[in-house]
């Protein structure tokens, strides 16, 4: 089966090096966005995706505007694949194209659709405290992720798994899910099921906005702040900017999903006269404890402005925190 890989970032890789080792399907192409500048020296680095189809010396197409590129459409048009497979590509895709492989083209969305349609469904879906998530694939159509569902794989989300370990896990389920998902579409043995739109949710692109942690919030919901946004999400100290990269939920409600060496720590009594945010108890060798809205939220990791992160212990030694300090005052 001759396949056209439209793919990006790390998520990606997964499926194209699952398709590249298998017997059955030969990549003939890869289409990936251009280059970026990055880091002190403002080189231009190639996307993860490309970097594996230069390995496998797999043809690399890396248009602007892909819906305008006429020398990137000729070329799709000549090869005549059998099937596109689109993996976090970050361009839409224009009817032409779509209308292009015989088998049509097929994307593998981060979400059990129709749920969580857009550009972030991963890191949405733990910043809504989502239990379970999966793959969906489906043939695209003109419209954003509304496509026809063709197969989906479920897992559940853990409470202390953040983004990029869920997206680890799912990039793995993808790549088995498409394997099985070309088979059937060549015998025939899948029916494309329409979406429900009447329950479709959306997962939108990440604003500034949403990594500014409130305290006022319950515990629960920074936390699943912190892990969906990992790891960017900031609130501040002294004035100074925090980003607060892992936390724990406290109470009996999260115990027992709690690693062991954190379901024996006592919650703090609550504190009427301490505002959201203050540090409510230091606990020696693991870190502060945090008041919030409703709970309290151990900071495992942390990072100060122009630091490396490091232990929610070692910001509060090194910081010589005290009971005294808020989170979150300008």
């Amino acid at each position: 089966m001759q396949i056209v890989f439209f793919g990006t970032p790390q998520f990606a890789v997964p499926s194209l090096e699952k398709l590249l080792s298998h017997p059955d399907f030969d990549v003939r192409a890869v289409v990936t966005q251009p280059d970026k500048r990055r880091g002190r020296g403002n080189q231009l680095i190639p996307a993860p995706v490309k970097v594996v189809a230069e390995t496998h010396q797999i043809p690399v197409w890396q248009p602007v505007r892909i819906k305008k590129d006429e020398v990137t459409l000729t070329k799709l048009r000549d090869l005549a694949a059998d099937a596109f497979i689109v993996v976090a590509y970050g361009q839409i895709l224009s009817p032409e194209i779509l209308a292009m492989p015989r088998l049509g083209c097929i994307n593998a969305h981060g979400s059990l659709l129709p749920y969580y349609r857009g550009a972030a469904p991963i890191q949405w879906s733990i910043c809504h405290g989502e239990a379970e998530t999966g793959i969906t694939t489906m043939l695209m159509d003109a419209g954003m992720d509304t496509g026809p569902m063709l197969i989906e794989a479920k897992t559940p989300i853990a409470l202390l798994e953040n983004a990029h370990d869920l997206a680890t896990r799912l990039a793995h389920l993808s790549a088995d899910l498409l394997v099985d998902t070309l088979h059937g579409l060549e015998n025939n043995t899948i029916q494309p099921r329409p979406q429900n739109s009447d329950l479709a949710t959306y997962a939108p692109l990440i604003k500034k906005e949403d990594y500014v942690l409130d305290w006022s919030k319950p515990a629960i919901a920074l936390h699943n702040q912190v892990r969906g946004f990992y790891p960017s999400c900031v609130t501040t100290f002294r004035g100074e900017s925090l980003k607060v990269i892992a936390t724990a939920p406290l109470g009996e409600t999260y115990k027992a999903a709690l690693p062991e060496e954190l379901q024996a720590l006592e919650v703090p009594s609550l504190e009427e006269s301490k505002q959201p945010g203050a540090i409510a108890s230091l606990i020696k060798g693991i870190g502060p404890i945090v008041k919030t809205g409703d709970g309290y939220l151990l900071l495992r990791e942390v990072q100060l402005a122009g630091k490396r992160a490091q232990s929610g212990w070692d910001f509060a030694n090194g910081s010589r925190l005290s009971e005294t300090d808020v989170l979150g005052v300008a």
